[in-house]
């Protein structure tokens, strides 16, 4: 599956603020996840990212 800056994505286990809620801020060789609970801010390594994602949610493109 392909991913894009500002989808939200799912991920299997939940951040320790209780969110599995993550939006997508840089894809490349690493994708840069923002918690959607916290706002925290992680980057990982492309292929450890999509084996956390477990579906896209929804595009962000109507939101500012």
């Amino acid at each position: 599956m392909e991913y894009n800056i500002g989808d939200i994505v799912r991920t299997k286990k939940q951040h320790p603020c209780g969110s599995k809620l993550w939006e997508i801020t840089r894809v490349g060789v690493d994708f840069k996840l923002k918690c959607l609970g916290c706002s925290h801010v992680i980057m990982l390594e492309r292929h450890k990212a999509l084996k956390m994602i477990t579906k896209r949610i929804e595009k962000e493109e109507g939101r500012n």
